[in-house]
């Protein structure tokens, strides 16, 4: 049985009622197409249109094969894996006065200091512009636009859900779709900066993060986050399609409890955690920067193409068709780095190894 919002879809019976696959991605009119034998086993070829490329900036890190941008990212070392889900450095070249207008959308908290660029952003506090500088970013409940003038350079690390709460720090739900200084953690903005020289290796940049959160988890003698709240991450990234009471039943507590910890340590409530990793997916899927073996898995989370569109325009602010066929480079950047540690939370993936779409 799969769970969708809209109901449950049995694929050991043939459907009356046809779903979907993708229509909206063909150049032609949309199309509904029977899915009875594919949901017996049966493939079904999907035809993805080839998602805009911004050809004004240049990114160093190269591009995937559809010629979208790419950073350097990759996991932790295993003794802060516990706190850290994803460290990245992104360096892109761009004309001094060209504004690159995108957008962010990421699901856990995360650590940024930008080494070069002028940001300008729109957050749940209003308009912030930032150039140089060391910021947290609390996770977003959806699309932030950007913009970012000339070339940039960012590193930075995601942090797992949780380990706000396990490192002392703020609440996560009190900075959603919010950023401030690096102050907040205990971590002064321009100390911070002085950590970094431009021109050094992005390795040397990681490592020296490494390093810092290092010394951060051994001076609070810090725990690993709640095993609660790392059962239900699993979940964001395996199956998040499950119900709110289906997930509670895996993570073996009762609801109300599942409701309070999740709340404390994504900064939303259950269902709108599960339903913004499925439109994440998604979106990775749409840029290219996703499994394409899993297209179908995708395309039965949603029952519909009206139910797709509804739920991705809410969360991104434009269509599905309107995001493949405008470029999103900041967005991209961000949808591989997650897709990566996704395959890799789900052991489909070995760390160092060649991804899907490169």
């Amino acid at each position: 049985m799969v769970k969708t919002d809209a109901g449950e879809i049995d694929p050991r019976k043939p459907r009356t009622q046809p779903i979907w696959i993708f229509p909206l991605l063909q150049p032609e009119a949309a199309r509904l197409i029977p899915m009875a034998g594919h949901l017996q086993g049966q493939r079904v070829m999907h035809h993805r249109i080839r998602p805009a490329i911004d050809r004004m900036i240049a990114p160093a890190q190269g591009i995937s094969r559809d010629g979208q941008p790419l950073s350097y990212n990759r996991a932790p070392a295993a003794d802060l894996a516990p706190w850290i889900s994803r460290l990245y450095v992104t360096k892109v070249l761009a004309p001094v006065d060209y504004v690159l207008e995108c957008g962010l959308f990421n699901d856990t908290a995360c650590l940024r200091i930008q080494l070069a660029g002028l940001w300008n952003a729109e957050t749940a506090t209003g308009p912030q512009e930032a150039g140089n500088a060391a910021l947290f970013f609390g996770p977003q409940s959806r699309h932030m636009p950007v913009r970012v003038t000339g070339s940039f350079i960012s590193l930075g690390f995601a942090l797992r859900p949780g380990a706000c709460t396990a490192l002392k720090g703020p609440r996560v739900g009190d900075y959603l779709d919010r950023i401030v200084s690096t102050d907040v953690l205990g971590l002064p903005s321009q100390r911070m900066l002085a950590l970094f020289e431009p021109d050094a290796a992005p390795e040397d940049w990681l490592l020296a993060l490494e390093a810092l959160l290092r010394s951060r988890v051994a001076d609070l003698d810090c725990a690993a986050p709640d095993p609660v709240t790392a059962r239900f991450e699993d979940i964001c990234y395996r199956a998040p399609t499950l119900s709110v009471a289906e997930a509670a039943a895996e993570c073996r507590v009762e609801r109300r409890k599942l409701e309070r910890v999740i709340s404390r340590d994504f900064g939303m409530a259950p269902k709108q955690v599960l339903r913004r990793a499925r439109a994440l997916d998604m979106a990775s899927y749409l840029r290219g920067v996703a499994d394409a073996e899993e297209a179908d898995v995708l395309a039965l989370r949603y029952y519909d193409e009206s139910h797709l569109i509804h739920e991705f325009t809410e969360l991104f602010g434009m269509s599905p068709r309107q995001f493949v066929l405008r470029p999103q480079p900041l967005l991209t950047l961000t949808l591989e780095s997650r897709q990566a540690r996704r395959l890799e939370a789900l052991h489909r993936l070995e760390p160092g190894q060649p991804r899907p779409w490169e």
